[in-house]
């Protein structure tokens, strides 16, 4: 037996669907209009549609529709298995075919009839293809299914409820009682579909969701998911209650860790571990955990090592307590469960522990792909950052690693691991450079080859003997690619530029690199030697020290827009004016995950560049400069909730009003907003928002001319909301007869502030020799007091007032803040403010240079 077994399995491990044809499936589905039919051979084909479906196959609304009704002659059979697939089908095809509405009937009949073994799917069935106005028809027997006696019947009706208080919420609140009933159902299923009905449907009521709650903390519910279902409450409520009223929650949830079943107690360890409340049932969830740690079930043990890593961000020191548990899973057969015992170990051991915790490791590293390898660099670049004088041993298992097999995400993430660890750590810049400049000499992967010779061309010349870095960068001119030598040239260049003692090797090399066979090999030899041949201080920064690195999205869109608006021709295009592209910045409270998931950074701009494609004349007015964080005009709770979000050209402004309306009997039209700006604007356009149905954002926008002088640009707008009010059917969204009613909304005031028109950064390594450079410049200064009396309270504001970054500030009794940037219009910016405090009071002394005065003294007028 066995060995059939395995021979069958053997034969069966390629898929009998894979090769399956959309065309010779609907050939097929004729057959289901023979009489009689092979149930057997029905059942297959049934089984074939369900699976291209799945599959992601797109049908025609013909073909969809052809298939449907073919299938609908299936009802007359009496095969158990072929009926149940009929009604599945059926939930399959409905979105996509026509006239679906046809088998209410055969459904409604097998709904209410005696086959309980049809009843059930028939529900499923019915309740995916009736639309609203169907639904009052078979209300009845919904509420009578919802309490029914078969438990397969009662979760149908109930599960159909769940789905369908998404687009008719008004009726399934009417099935409320109903489903309060079954909440208390012995079948632990029934129990807990019921009571996500009736939470759902006081989602939007505190008061009767607070009264569900406590009435069922002190109830005996049977079943573990809905006790599950209610902690998940409780922790919501607890989180959001801000009087004493938490505390009973909280206890409830307690009371929990002592459930006899475990997904019960494991509900209540994760709420409390995850509240932000009191931190008195810490210790009774961790104790938890522990005990799950040393489970004979995987899923256990993976649960408990999960939480225990998500707590490591809040509360370390209870977790520490738990490292000879952790210790434990280490050899543990499960990986996943290995992989985040090993990181929460990492992430909370103490600095002493660390080189006993890399021996550990060191073998487990061997055992486990490459997705969970990445998971421990990512451990290990932490505990870089968390113990500074580690860097040593840490920075050696890291290089062991970059020796190890590995695809190139593996690569990548221990390469960031050493360039984060370089550019934190000044004590570990030769280590972590050394370490790099090997990994280079045999590396396959071209993208990583590159980006590390851009690291080791930006923090090579700060290093004590920058000359070492130079024969491993040039090695690379000699045995890569295309791509790397290019990039090897530049990386060349960038230590000649800042290093005058190595210049005259520098240009030897470069002298050969202009040999070569790759044309942007060759160019680039070419444009560095003649850069650096000037020995113009101002050409050698902007093109080879400090090159800024604009957003490749953004610029390709600003570039298309400027060739398409007729102005290329009288008008040479800014690069400087595109937005640069922004470095992902890591949450210093990640919680430890088991999969690297490595998002897509999409800045703001990005973001929001579809949307402003609406704008007639867009493409006009230049590249966008700036998109600003959006600022509530409304309230969060009111009926029409209103975002204004400010998007800066270097002459224009688009002001997009981000509009939602939470009122489901009600369909705004004709919506916009009626602006009162400043005099020195110029209103150009509006694009008003037709229609603004319930809960579905849309946006209003403006666009307007800046003033011509900066000074006039900072200033205050009025707005209110207009708009035409119809009344409509909560549960369809159709609106009743009748034209409507006109009717406004005030909204907050906004300004357009100085932040805005600037993206300013903190000061480079460099900036002393730039504030030099630009001493010709146009200059503007003054002295100013501030209101606030602590000199670092009064340094944040200052950067916050202007958009500056916190890293700007150095200093501690005396404040300096340094930094430059760009004004809308494209001129350059650099400033200086120095701060300190006498007498109770702080005194700020601020500097401001640019190619343009009206700027320098714009961003002086600011701050005053």
């Amino acid at each position: 037996m066995s060995r059939r077994d395995k021979k069958e399995d053997e034969d069966g491990a390629g898929n009998v669907f894979q090769n399956l044809d959309k065309t010779t499936l609907i050939q097929e589905a004729r057959y289901f209009n023979s009489t009689p039919v092979n149930p057997r051979k029905c059942i297959h084909i049934l089984t074939k549609i369900i699976y291209l479906l799945n599959q992601g196959e797109k049908l025609s609304v013909q073909e969809a529709t052809d298939m449907f009704f073919a299938t609908t002659k299936l009802f007359q059979s009496k095969d158990v298995v072929l009926r149940r697939l009929v009604y599945l089908c059926i939930k399959e095809l409905s979105p996509l075919a026509q006239d679906v509405i046809i088998v209410t009937s055969s459904l409604t009949k097998d709904m209410t009839g005696k086959e309980d073994l049809y009843r059930a799917a028939a529900i499923r069935a019915l309740c995916s293809i009736t639309d609203s106005t169907m639904l009052q028809a078979i209300e009845r027997y919904m509420k009578q299914a919802i309490v029914d006696k078969n438990p397969a019947v009662s979760s149908a009706a109930l599960v159909s409820a769940l789905h369908l208080s998404a687009t008719v919420p008004d009726l399934v609140r009417r099935w409320v009682n109903e489903a309060q009933e079954a909440v208390m159902s012995e079948n632990a299923m029934v129990s807990y579909h019921a009571l996500a009905v009736v939470a759902g449907a006081r989602r939007n009521d505190r008061l009767s969701t607070v009264k569900l709650v406590t009435k069922l903390s002190r109830a005996p519910l049977r079943s573990p998911y809905a006790l599950s279902l209610l902690i998940r409450h409780a922790a919501k409520l607890a989180e959001e209650d801000q009087t004493d009223a938490a505390d009973g929650y909280l206890e409830f949830i307690e009371s929990c860790l002592r459930h006899k079943s475990e997904i019960v107690v494991y509900e209540a360890a994760h709420a409390l571990v995850n509240s932000n409340k009191s931190t008195k049932g810490i210790a009774h969830a961790v104790s938890v955990l522990q005990i799950f740690c040393g489970s004979s079930k995987a899923t256990l043990r993976l649960a408990g090592a999960r939480t225990l890593a998500k707590l490591t961000a809040k509360h370390p020191n209870a977790v520490a307590d738990c490292a000879v548990d952790l210790e434990n899973l280490i050899s543990d057969p499960n990986r996943s469960v290995a992989t985040l015992a090993v990181t929460t170990l990492l992430a909370t051991g103490a600095e002493s522990s660390i080189d006993r915790l890399m021996k550990q490791i060191s073998g487990f590293m061997s055992e486990i792909s490459d997705e969970f390898k990445i998971v421990v660099v990512q451990a290990i670049k932490r505990l870089c950052t968390k113990y500074p004088r580690k860097h040593q041993s840490l920075a050696a298992f890291l290089a062991g690693m970059l020796r190890d097999e590995g695809g190139v995400q593996y690569k990548t993430a221990i390469a960031d691991a050493i360039i984060a660890l370089v550019e934190e750590n000044p004590d570990a810049k030769e280590t972590g450079l050394a370490h790099l400049c090997e990994f280079i000499e045999d590396c396959e992967h071209t993208s990583l080859a590159v980006r590390i010779l851009h690291v080791l061309g930006r923090e090579g010349p700060k290093a004590r003997q920058p000359s070492r870095y130079i024969r491993y960068i040039y090695n690379r001119v000699i045995l890569e690619s295309g791509a790397v030598r290019a990039a090897a040239v530049t990386t060349v260049a960038r230590f000649g530029a800042a290093r005058p003692e190595l210049l005259p090797n520098i240009r030897v090399l470069l002298a050969r690199c202009q040999l070569d066979d790759d044309d942007e090999v060759r160019d680039r030899a070419i444009c560095y030697s003649a850069i650096l041949d000037s020995n113009d201080p101002q050409l050698i920064n902007d093109y080879i020290t400090n090159v800024p690195i604009p957003n490749p999205i953004l610029l390709e869109k600003a570039l298309d827009d400027h060739v398409n608006s007729g102005l290329a021709a009288d008008e040479p295009f800014n690069i400087a004016a595109v937005p640069s592209a922004e470095e992902p910045k890591e949450d210093k409270e990640t919680p430890i995950e088991i999969e690297a998931r490595k998002q897509p950074l999409v800045s703001r701009e990005e973001k929001y560049a579809d949307e402003l494609k609406i704008i007639p004349g867009i493409e006009k007015v230049g590249p966008i400069f700036k998109t600003c964080d959006s600022i509530d005009l409304t309230e969060p709770e009111t009926e029409y909730r209103v975002r204004c979000v400010k998007h800066i050209f270097a002459r224009h402004v688009v002001l997009q009003f981000e509009c939602l309306n939470t009122l489901s009997d009600q369909l705004l039209e004709r919506v916009h907003v009626r602006l009162c700006h400043p005099p020195g604007y110029r209103l150009l356009s509006e694009v008003p928002c037709e229609n603004l149905p319930y809960d579905k954002q849309e946006s209003v926008f403006y666009l307007l001319a800046f003033p011509e002088n900066p000074l006039d640009s900072e200033c205050s707008f009025e707005a209110t909301l207009e708009f035409v009010v119809r009344d409509c059917d909560p549960t369809t969204g159709m609106p009743e007869d009748g034209s409507g009613y006109s009717d406004t909304y005030p909204l907050e005031e906004f300004e357009i502030r100085c932040a805005d028109q600037f993206r300013l950064r903190g000061a480079a390594d460099d900036w002393e020799a730039s504030w030099e450079r630009a001493a010709n410049a146009a200059e503007a200064c003054d002295t100013f007091g501030l209101s606030q009396t602590d000199v670092g309270e009064a340094a944040l504001a200052v950067c916050e007032h202007l958009g500056m970054p916190k890293t700007a500030i150095a200093g501690d009794a005396v404040k300096d803040i340094r930094g430059g940037g760009m004004w809308r219009g494209g001129a350059p910016v650099l400033m200086r403010a120095r701060l300190v405090a006498a007498q109770g009071a702080v005194t700020m002394q601020l500097a401001v240079r640019s190619t343009q005065e009206q700027v320098a003294t714009f961003l002086l007028a600011a701050v005053g």
